[in-house]
Parts: C-alpha cells; sequence; structure tokens
C-alpha cells in the first residue's frame, strides 16, 4: 500500500544526476513535490517531466523543491535531464529502496515485464514532513493532476 495523505514521509537518501547525495530529511523548511516516474526516455515520463519543466514557476512561488524519482541509473538520469533541459533534480532510486518505502513499485512492470520499476505516482510533502497529497497512477501511461498538486501547493503557503 501506497503512503497515504496526513502521514508522516519516508525519508531517503539517493543520488542525484550529479552525483551528490540528496535526504528528504535535508529539505525540512520547504514544501516537497515527489514524482516517481518509471523510466527515463519514454514518451509519457518525458511528457510528464517536461510539463514540469515548462511550468517551473508554479512551484517556486509555492516554496516548493521538486524531485523525480525513478530506479534508473544516475547516469542515465544525467543524460535524460542534460537533453530535456530539466531545470529541477532528478535522483537515482537504483536499488528501489524510496519506491518500496513509498509503496509504489511494481512487482512487474505491465510494459516488457520488467521486474522492479517504479510506479507513476507524485506526493506533496509540507515543511513539516507530512504527506498532504498521495497519487498513484492506474497505469503508467496516465499522468498525475498537475492541478491537483498546484492546488495542495497553494494551501500550504
Amino acid at each position: 500500500m501506497s503512503i497515504q495523505k496526513g502521514q508522516k514521509a519516508p525519508d531517503f537518501s539517493l543520488f542525484n544526476s550529479d552525483k551528490q547525495k540528496v535526504s528528504l530529511a535535508e529539505q525540512q523548511g520547504k514544501n516537497v513535490v515527489l514524482l516517481f516516474f518509471p523510466l527515463a526516455f519514454t514518451g509519457v515520463c518525458t511528457a510528464e517531466l517536461c510539463n514540469v519543466r515548462d511550468n517551473i514557476a508554479v512551484y517556486n512561488s509555492t516554496n516548493a523543491q521538486v524531485f523525480g524519482i525513478s530506479v534508473d541509473s544516475l547516469f542515465v538520469l544525467d543524460k535524460f535531464k542534460t537533453e530535456q533541459q530539466l531545470n529541477f533534480p532528478l535522483l537515482s532510486d537504483f536499488n528501489k529502496e524510496a519506491a518500496k518505502a513509498y509503496g509504489v513499485l511494481y512487482e512487474t512492470f505491465p510494459a516488457f515485464e520488467m521486474a522492479g520499476v517504479s510506479k507513476r505516482a507524485a506526493f506533496v510533502i509540507d515543511k513539516e514532513g507530512t504527506v498532504q497529497y498521495a497519487e498513484v497512477c492506474a497505469t503508467p501511461g496516465d499522468l498525475p493532476s498537475f492541478d491537483a498538486i498546484k492546488t495542495c501547493l497553494e494551501g500550504l503557503n
């Protein structure tokens, strides 16, 4: 079962595409948006993250730090971030610890029968570390509700 609204957000420590370790605990005092996505360089994931890139002012105006998280290696994520000119950090959950902690890991990904790919999911975490929005998409082809995320963030400030 995935993490729900009102629960304490599980801490994690993951490497970003710049090879620096990032933890959720370090974000205390900021609103945080976690966007778990299945795989870099796929159509829906690219559309999702480019939507965030193109609307980063929405997140910045609500004191929100956005993190894209996938099970891809930090090297793949670095290439993906560069090619798509993403303006927020991508975190490598290569060991699948964050996806497991948030309850968003597929046993078997519907496409190509790959084990251990994260579901598409969005979580908004407030400045105290409590989940204020949680959405796990029904299928990998679905996008999270960016309007609901924005509304949640606006309500936190």
